[in-house]
C-alpha cells in the first residue's frame, strides 16, 4: 500500500509516521480489505490537530475519517477510530459487493466547475447574468449500483456522489438530506 503522510504547517516526524502506517496496516488486514493507497494530512488550528485520512480500496470505494484533539497522536488515534467503525458496520456488504463484482469499477470522466459572476459586467450582461467560469476540475464518475453508491456516500461522509446506474447506465445522484436520510435522483424514473 502506498502512503501519503503530510502535514500542513507543521513538521511531521519519522516516530508519527511509522505509527500511522502501523495502525492502518493491522487496521486493514482485519477486515481483509485490499487497499491501493492512503493519504494522510495533520494540520494545526490555534491549539487544536486536525487529521484527515482516506484510504482508497481496489473496489473503488473510499474510506475517509477527520478528527481535531489537541494531541497529534491523539487525533490520528480519533480518525481510525471512526474509520474502523465505519468499515465494521459496512464489512458484510464490503464483502457481498467484491464478491458478486468480478470486474474492477469502471470510472468515467466529468468536468466539475465553479461559476461565478463576472465582476466586469456592465448593465445589459447584469440583466442576462453571465457567469465565468472560475475554477475546472475533472471529476471521476463510477459506474456502481445504488446501494454501492450509498455505501460510498456514508463511507466517504461525502453530502452528495453522482454516479453512472450500473442497472441502466444513467447519471444518477445520492445526497444526504438534512433530516440525515439518503435521498435519490434518478431522472430516468420521471415521467
Amino acid at each position: 500500500m502506498r502512503y501519503q503522510i503530510s502535514g500542513k504547517q507543521i513538521d511531521i516526524g519519522e516516530a508519527l509516521q511509522t505509527h500511522v502506517r502501523s495502525e492502518l496496516n493491522e487496521m486493514i488486514e482485519k477486515y481483509a480489505q485490499r487497499p491501493t493507497d492512503a493519504m494522510i494530512i495533520f494540520s494545526r488550528i490555534a491549539h487544536e490537530y486536525t487529521c484527515e485520512v482516506v484510504i482508497h480500496l481496489s473496489t473503488g470505494l473510499n474510506i475517509s475519517a477527520k478528527a481535531r484533539a489537541s494531541e497529534i497522536y491523539a487525533t490520528f488515534e480519533a480518525a481510525r477510530e471512526k474509520m474502523d467503525k465505519q468499515v465494521r458496520r459496512y464489512k458484510r456488504r464490503l464483502r457481498d459487493h467484491h464478491r458478486e463484482r468480478t470486474t474492477p469499477v469502471e470510472f468515467g470522466g466529468a468536468s466539475s466547475y465553479i461559476l461565478a459572476p463576472s465582476e466586469e459586467a456592465d448593465e445589459a450582461e447584469d440583466q442576462a447574468w453571465q457567469p465565468m467560469i472560475i475554477a475546472e476540475t475533472e471529476a471521476r464518475v463510477p459506474a456502481i449500483t445504488v446501494g454501492e453508491a450509498v455505501m460510498q456516500l456514508e463511507l466517504g461522509g461525502q453530502q452528495m456522489l453522482v454516479f453512472r446506474n450500473e442497472g441502466h447506465g444513467g447519471v444518477n445522484v445520492v445526497y444526504r438530506r438534512d433530516d440525515g436520510n439518503i435521498g435519490w435522483i434518478d431522472p430516468r424514473n420521471t415521467k
